[in-house]
């Protein structure tokens, strides 16, 4: 009797199990859902909150954004420490990581918590910086601490909950299983691939019910034509690419520490060198006509909704005070601006190709940029055709973002989360404690 039992008793607790899996994954999703709504709400209060400063009083930024800067880099390594930069070096990491204790130093709930927070503060200030970064550790660190629930899945948690952070923060849930794929695991899981689709679709549905549809950068019906047009794929895939190579190598070298005299101030006076560069941004600004702060997405969507031209001088100076904004220490990501800093390329180039829709050589612009900076071009083309709605332009898009990731390899080896979050896994590996900011430079950047 007893063994006859047996089976049945087992497939029921496998069953069970597989079960209490699904929810938990489902659940993770709908939270990571929500918590990617309410920073995106957020952000855009804060950010309006800024312009309505400067509108004021243009020169405010002087004063406001170094000292914001140097206020958010103190509360990042006195009481956060860990949640500075776009936050996916670290989910990286974490995902390595065996002993929970070390995961814990970059992926919980307090983290999360610092991470939001912060962000905010740093948007409020002016700073250049985005919010999907950042989702993608409050995600991480959600699904985390639900893990605790199923340990042996932690890594896949942690996976979903950051690809769910994405696909919630842009509302393209295609994007986040790419991004999942191709940048966070670098590999197919087949073990995870099901629950992974799963906490997406949870997150993104959770962001659908309570924001709405919507293009993140609004619609556009832009296509190439004839062989004129054409060559400016391999033309804004090169010069993208090759800026976002530059972007990601200047990260990647100031985090291993700037060399002489320079190096060893900043090491001993980091929130002064927060405030210089809070004091950058804010120049910055003023040469851009107060155009360079914040996420960058309210001018790009006016640009392809409205025709609302950007500077000549947007999308170098953006990229400068993105660039100040990384190396600054504070919490905050460089996906959004990135995305921004394209525009402004594809816009600049525009001027070559006459009677080519400027709108076009945006988007090209924009994949190309991303594609260098992240080099993961099937997640750059997939995200700029999820957010603008434009599949057109697919294969344009397609052949400039892997054009844009040759070019970018050129000048950096590694895509910069990557090269970044082995940082971190170096600093657990020999210290056997959490990385700690004093003893690396690499919270200036990540």
């Amino acid at each position: 009797m007893f063994l006859a039992s047996f089976p049945s008793s087992r497939r029921l607790r496998l069953h069970s199990g597989r079960t209490q899996r699904r929810l938990i994954f489902l659940l993770g999703g709908v939270i990571v859902g929500a918590a990617a709504v309410a920073l995106a709400l957020l952000a855009d209060e804060a950010q309006d909150a800024f312009q309505r400063l400067i509108s004021r009083w243009r020169y405010a930024s002087l004063v406001v954004t170094p000292l914001g800067l140097g206020i958010a880099a103190y509360l990042t390594r006195r009481f956060f420490p860990n949640s500075q930069g776009s936050g996916i070096p670290q989910a990286i990491a974490a995902r390595h990581l065996r002993d929970q204790r070390a995961r814990g130093t970059l992926v919980s709930i307090r983290i999360a918590i610092g991470k939001i927070l912060l962000t905010l503060f740093g948007l409020l200030c002016g700073a250049s910086i985005g919010r999907e970064g950042p989702t993608v550790q409050v995600g991480a660190s959600i699904m985390f601490a639900i893990g605790r629930l199923s340990p042996r899945r932690q890594p896949g948690l942690i996976l979903a909950g950051a690809s769910a952070g994405v696909a919630a923060a842009f509302n393209t849930p295609l994007a986040g299983i790419v991004f999942g794929i191709e940048e966070m695991s670098r590999a197919y899981e087949a073990k995870t691939s099901g629950l992974l689709i799963g906490g997406i679709v949870a997150a993104g549905l959770t962001s659908l019910a309570l924001f709405g549809d919507y293009t993140y950068f609004g619609t556009t019906s832009a296509t190439l034509q004839g062989p004129f047009g054409w060559l400016a794929v391999p033309v804004c895939g090169a010069v993208g690419g090759l800026l976002g190579g530059v972007f990601s190598r200047i990260l990647i070298e100031a985090a291993r520490g700037f060399p002489g005299v320079v190096g060893r101030a900043i090491k001993r006076h980091p929130i002064l060198f927060a405030m210089l560069c809070g004091l950058g941004t804010a120049i910055c600004g003023l040469v851009s006509g107060d155009t360079i702060y914040g996420t960058g997405y309210g001018q790009v969507r006016a640009l392809l909704d409205h025709g609302v031209p950007l500077p000549q001088s947007f999308g170098l100076v953006k990229m400068a005070a993105t660039t100040l904004a990384a190396i600054s220490g504070i919490p905050g990501g460089i996906f959004s601006p990135s995305l921004a800093i394209g525009a402004g390329i594809g816009f600049n180039l525009s001027t070559l190709f006459p009677g080519i829709p400027f709108e076009a050589l945006i988007l090209l612009g924009m994949v190309s940029y991303f594609a260098g900076v992240v080099q993961a071009p099937i997640t750059a083309f997939v995200i700029v055709t999820e957010m603008t709605g434009d599949h057109a332009m697919v294969i344009p898009l397609m052949a400039a973002a892997f054009t844009g990731y040759a070019a970018s390899r050129l000048v950096c080896h590694e895509g910069v989360y990557h090269a970044l979050a082995k940082n971190f896994l170096a600093a657990v590996t020999a210290s056997g404690q959490p990385p700690r900011q004093e003893a690396s430079r690499q919270h200036q950047v990540e």
